[in-house]
Formats: structure tokens, C-alpha cells, sequence
């Protein structure tokens, strides 16, 4: 089996972003791949959490965020850019990993039996998988993908890769190619002073005027026709919004909490406000019944601003 790092899926142990008392045990399909293949490495992904500083409403859902390039570069010598799958996939993943690299593609998580509880074999889900192990004979990959490592192989194998045959017309998967010799990999207070750096450099590109006031406006226009729609339409809707919104707020407290610890308390009690906000407004669409959201996004706008205030403080 080419691996990249050797590692069994039997007794990995996922980073603790992905375990303990969290709202939010997984965030987004990419930020999650990129947290466990930095952590399989023996890195800190929390130093790399600073861009979540930019989160904002988008017009109809919030940032989906990822990690910078630019910061993982600086970081951990990692440089990610897109590459050119112009042969079988599970090829060129055996040649990248022999050559002590990997790729992240993008797949259908209806062959993915991790997600057993969600699309396994029930809805075509475009996800990101990060490959750590692959044996094209016997046809078993092992991957990154949400909050863990996992292995799949046979049927599913064959069906992600498209062996028994595909339509041509099918576009091939998105792909990038995950390099890691692209300079030192920081650790210790070198790595919390650039960590530092490069969250100053986020904050200073935050939104400028409050995301929560222009979401709690959509969210009004949008609340009776999703009373009125199915349970599909409401989960995408609270994805895109409500728990892009808490996710991404409470990876930013994991980051500021990692980098400032006590001096960091006030703006990680201001994000867990919003945190909570999220949750309590996840459950209300949920219910889909009528109810005035106006009270929770309110607070959850003042946890913004105190948040924004008190993280300027800190770091300036």
C-alpha cells in the first residue's frame, strides 16, 4: 500500500477540534480534511485558523471558509494549487504519495461509508477527500475526510474512480496537488509570532460594516418560504447560513484561545454568544414553525462587534 504518513484508520486519533465538547464537531468538508492531514502531520492546524476572522454574510450564505494558502505556506512549508487530473485518478494518487505528497479531490459522498448516518448510498454529495494510503490491487484507499481517517475499497472503490466504466461526457473531479517542501515548518513561538501576524493581517481585511445585520434582514425575507418547504430545502438553507455562521465562529475561539490563552477570554466569550446563537437558531428552523428571529440575531450582532473590539485590542 503506498501511505503517505503509515497511518491505520483502526487506531488514528483525530485532532481535538474533531473530539470533546464542541457545537460544531465538523466545520466544512475542506477545512476539515486540511485540520486532520496538518494534525496526521504533527503540526498545529489551530495556528492556521486565523482567516475565519474574515467570515461574512455573502448575500444568501455565509463565507465558506478554508484555510489561507499563503498562511499554511508560512506556517508548514505546504504549498496547495490546483492540478491537471489527466490520468486515472488512483494513479496518479500511488505516484504522489510515493513521491511523499498527496492531493485533495473532490468526490461523491455516495460512496463514501463514513457518512453512513448522512449520504451513503441515499444522495449524491459533492464532498473533499485528501487520499493517505491507496493499493490500486487491492483496490482499498484509505482517507481524510470530515473529522477522521477512514478506509473504503471493492464496490465503493471501483465506483469513486469510475472503473467500471463512465459516461465521457462526466467531467473529471476537481483536484490539488498537496505539496510539502515549500519552506520551514514553524513550530513553537515562531510559529505562534506568524500565526499572530497572519491573523492581524486577516482582521484587517474583516468585514467592515456588521455581517449579522445584513444576514438577520435575509433571514426575515427567507423565513415563510422555508416554513413553507421540505426538510431538503431547510438542510441545505441552515448549512449554507446558520451552521457555516456557529462553525466557523467557533473555530475562530479555538484559534484566539490556541494563540492569546487569558488574554484572548473576551473575545472568545463574545464568539461562543454566537456560537450559541447559531445552535438556537438551527433548532428553530428546524421545527419549521413560525418564530421571530429577530431577538437572537440581535445578540448575536452585538457579540460581533464586542468580538471584533475586544480581538483588536488584543493584537494591535
Amino acid at each position: 500500500m503506498a501511505s503517505l504518513f503509515g497511518l491505520d484508520p483502526a487506531t488514528y486519533r483525530p485532532h481535538e477540534l474533531h473530539t470533546g465538547e464542541r457545537v460544531y464537531l465538523e466545520t466544512n468538508c475542506y477545512m476539515d480534511v486540511i485540520i486532520e492531514l496538518l494534525h496526521a502531520r504533527r503540526d498545529e492546524p489551530l495556528a492556521a485558523m486565523g482567516t475565519t476572522v474574515r467570515l461574512d454574510f455573502e448575500g444568501d450564505q455565509w463565507t465558506f471558509f478554508k484555510p489561507d494558502p499563503g498562511d499554511l505556506e508560512r506556517l508548514f512549508g505546504i504549498d496547495i494549487h490546483e492540478m491537471q487530473p489527466w490520468r486515472p485518478i488512483p494513479i496518479q494518487i500511488a505516484e504522489l504519495l510515493e513521491a511523499g505528497r498527496t492531493l485533495t479531490v473532490e468526490l461523491d459522498a455516495w460512496l463514501l461509508p463514513d457518512t453512513a448516518a448522512t449520504s451513503y448510498r441515499t444522495e449524491h454529495v459533492k464532498t473533499t477527500v485528501i487520499p493517505e494510503a491507496i493499493d490500486i490491487d487491492g483496490e482499498r484507499l484509505r482517507y481524510f475526510h470530515n473529522g477522521s481517517l477512514y478506509e473504503l475499497g471493492g464496490d465503493d472503490f471501483r465506483g469513486l474512480f469510475r472503473l467500471d466504466g463512465a459516461d465521457p461526457a462526466m467531467l473529471p473531479p476537481y483536484t490539488e496537488l498537496v505539496r510539502f517542501d515549500a519552506g520551514a515548518r514553524l513550530t513553537g513561538d515562531a510559529l505562534r509570532s506568524a500565526s499572530l501576524d497572519a491573523l492581524r493581517h486577516h482582521l484587517a481585511h474583516a468585514p467592515s460594516s456588521d455581517p449579522f445585520d445584513r444576514f438577520g434582514r435575509r433571514l426575515a425575507a427567507d423565513l415563510p418560504g422555508l416554513l413553507e418547504g421540505d426538510s431538503a430545502t431547510y438542510h441545505a438553507y441552515a448549512f449554507a447560513t446558520v451552521r457555516m455562521a456557529g462553525a466557523g465562529f467557533e473555530l475562530l475561539g479555538s484559534h484566539v484561545d490556541w494563540l492569546l490563552g487569558p488574554a484572548g477570554i473576551p473575545v472568545t466569550a463574545a464568539l461562543d454568544r454566537i456560537v450559541e446563537g447559531a445552535k438556537l437558531l438551527g433548532f428553530r428552523l428546524a421545527r419549521q414553525r413560525p418564530f421571530d428571529p429577530e431577538p437572537i440575531v440581535a445578540d448575536m450582532s452585538l457579540a460581533w462587534g464586542d468580538a471584533m473590539t475586544a480581538l483588536h485590542r488584543a493584537v494591535d
